[in-house]
């Protein structure tokens, strides 16, 4: 099995390309969602964010607010690097269960929809191929506005705490255009399954994994005759 890392600047359309894999069959691991399930009430993670942030972070009913995270964070690198070093080593040890999952499957790969791949790089040499899911920058600004209801100068701040996407476009494998219709974002899509289906790069492993078996093999063997 080999890694393809899903990625795309924030509000570009990386969830809906996400799921039009997923509707293709295809195992992905979103470390949205993940991020999430870490800091759920009495997780380690949560525990640590309520004494390094407080509770002003938290709703009333003990849930981690993202949104007044998102606001202390955003404009405070500090900060922000503070929370990362919380949460990112949790994502990370979950996801590799859940790559470990797909594994036991036999699947032949696995999408791991992150957003930040190339900007902590922390996963990115495990990836055989990388996706970028792009659009305009003006698509961007103001998509990011009306789905997170901000003004022009926080959607600007969001952004900007990101890889420029002329940036990641470089860094990538295969390239997704969301910046027209849907239809022409799902046809990228279909090509690029179809690509990583005719891909050889889950052999390495897979003979890897044979001759590590073998070799068990013949020294059961040789020990027990």
């Amino acid at each position: 099995m080999f890694l393809v890392g899903l990625t795309g600047g924030i509000a570009s359309g990386k969830s809906t390309v996400s799921k039009m894999f997923q509707n293709l069959d295809c195992p992905v691991i979103d470390a949205d969602v993940i991020s999430r399930q870490v800091v759920e009430p009495g997780k380690p993670a949560y525990l640590e964010i309520k004494r390094e942030f407080g509770t002003s972070v938290f709703n009333p009913n003990g849930q981690l607010n993202r949104e007044k995270m998102g606001q202390v964070i955003f404009f405070d690198l500090e900060k922000r690097k503070r929370l990362n070093a919380i949460v990112h080593p949790a994502i990370k040890k979950q996801m590799f269960w859940e790559i470990v999952k797909c594994f036991l499957k036999g699947y032949k790969f696995v999408v791991l929809d992150v957003p930040l791949l190339f900007e902590t790089k922390q996963m990115l040499p495990f990836m055989s191929y990388t996706i970028v899911v792009h659009c305009q920058d003006s698509q961007q600004l103001s998509r990011l506005r009306e789905r997170n209801n901000l003004s022009e100068e926080d959607a600007k701040a969001r952004i900007s705490t990101q890889m420029a996407m002329s940036e990641k476009c470089k860094l990538a494998t295969f390239l997704i255009d969301n910046s027209k219709t849907r239809e022409h974002t799902e046809q990228q899509v279909q090509g690029i399954h179809k690509d990583l289906l005719a891909s050889n790069k889950h052999l390495p492993l897979r003979y890897s994994l044979v001759a590590l078996l073998l070799g068990i093999a013949v020294i059961c063997f040789q020990k027990f005759t």
